[in-house]
């Protein structure tokens, strides 16, 4: 009896040691996911949210993933590249631009009137991010890659015409913006999105550039009743990375690495900038029901007298990608390239 005993005892013991076993492998695995704006914010809810809903129930409840929006795990929103690279979290959202010049292929897609359509742009994002970016970013697992929809000016005193930016401190969101504003006579103030309500409201500033989906969040409408957009290419746009730490993906079983994969990558880029864009149309529809002012400059006037002046941007950011050892025109061409494919493909 106690020979028997014994043998059930070790029987058990081993059917627990494999159901043990069995349950580490297939252990849930929580993910951080931390970015800056609020969690009404369009892209959190529309896009972000959305994407780690999907995630979760494709994994079948083993991936679970934690949203910190408003930079609830500390920081700013400069600091969310290196908080994904050591680990602070697993996955960000963030604009490129907050580094300026530590990313500076992406800076193609922020050139001045480059961009008529941000699916198309984030189409050629992604190509090339696969083909030649990569090395920019060590350390991160790419998850997307996109463009917000057409960025233009809300200001406290109208804009016309390039004259009228004389003396206005205006909001630039990366380098490349500022660089336009510079061109056009306004003076730049480099600030993340959050801090633009406060800058607006106590004066710091007398505008800014942002696309309309962010309006709403922040309020702009709000706080001033002037906005300029521009016929035929956006004034800018702002590239932004959906990405995950390196060891953090791969660490992953091989079946949940696919969860995220199929998650992830051209199609996924380009549908988050269609529901980018696709939020610009009730942040706009705000300012309108409060009767604000809106300007709209057509292409001819975009041509006479606004791109003469930023129209040296261009060589300069070639000669600049150059001096870095990358070739800046044949980066130019081949955006360019990949969004008449896109917009040829649709």
């Amino acid at each position: 009896m106690t020979n028997r005993r014994m043998l059930l005892g070790a029987a058990g013991a081993a059917i627990m040691l494999a159901m043990g076993a069995t349950s580490a492998f297939a252990q849930d695995v929580t993910l951080k996911l931390h970015q800056f704006l609020p969690a009404q914010s369009a892209v959190p809810s529309l896009i972000l949210d959305v994407w780690a809903d999907k995630v979760e129930a494709d994994s079948g409840g083993r991936i679970k993933i934690d949203r910190f929006p408003s930079m609830q795990l500390g920081g700013t929103p400069p600091e969310l590249v290196d908080q994904a690279i050591d680990g602070v979290a697993d996955i960000v959202w963030t604009v490129v631009g907050y580094t300026p010049g530590r990313f500076p292929s992406t800076e193609v897609f922020e050139l001045p009137f480059f961009v008529a359509d941000p699916m198309a742009a984030s189409y050629a994002y992604w190509k090339m991010y696969e083909a030649d970016m990569q090395d920019q970013f060590d350390g991160l697992h790419m998850l997307g890659t996109w463009v917000h929809g057409p960025g233009l000016f809300h200001t406290t005193d109208p804009v016309n015409a390039p004259s009228d930016l004389q003396g206005m401190k205006i909001r630039g969101g990366s380098r490349m913006v500022n660089d336009m504003l510079t061109a056009i006579g306004a003076t730049p103030v480099g600030m993340p999105v959050p801090a633009v309500s406060e800058s607006l409201s106590k004066g710091v500033i007398d505008g800014a550039t942002l696309p309309w989906e962010v309006t709403s969040s922040l309020k702009v409408a709000e706080l001033v009743v002037n906005h300029t957009d521009f016929e035929g290419n956006g004034l800018y746009t702002l590239t932004f990375i959906m990405a995950m730490n390196q060891g953090a993906y791969d660490g992953l079983p091989d079946d949940l690495k696919a969860v995220i994969d199929a998650n992830s990558g051209l199609d996924f880029s380009v549908r988050a900038a269609e529901a980018n864009l696709g939020a610009d149309a009730p942040s706009k529809q705000i300012a309108e029901d409060m009767g604000n002012n809106f300007i709209t400059i057509d292409q001819a006037t975009v041509d006479t007298d606004w791109m003469p002046l930023v129209a040296p941007i261009y060589g300069s950011w070639v000669a600049d990608m150059d001096s870095k050892g990358y070739d800046g025109q044949a980066m130019i061409d081949r955006a360019r390239a990949l969004m008449a494919e896109y917009t040829a493909a649709q």
